[in-house]
């Protein structure tokens, strides 16, 4: 298995201590990529697939660890979006 199956698999888990950039990674698996930040950026977070779907987050502060709320929506969104299969 390999690092990004370990990290998918972990991902689907729900895990309470996912880093912030461990989700980058995974939204660039399939296929979002990070958009620039408008004039008063924040912590908000736009990423974008090749479809123009776009997921917008909060970036977690002070500590890089993502909210599990966050994590079951990313799930179902990219669920809907046919980018994992249900079950």
């Amino acid at each position: 298995m390999s690092q990004i199956e370990k990290l998918l698999a972990r991902f689907q888990s729900k895990p309470h201590n996912l880093l912030w950039k461990e989700l980058i990674l995974i939204l660039r698996f399939y296929g979002y990529e990070e958009l620039p930040p408008g004039k008063t950026g924040g912590s908000r977070v736009k990423f974008a697939d090749s479809q123009r779907r776009i997921i917008s987050l909060h970036k977690p502060h002070p500590a890089p660890i993502v909210k599990s709320y966050v994590i079951e929506q990313i799930i179902t969104t990219l669920k809907e979006n046919g980018k994992i299969k249900n079950g």
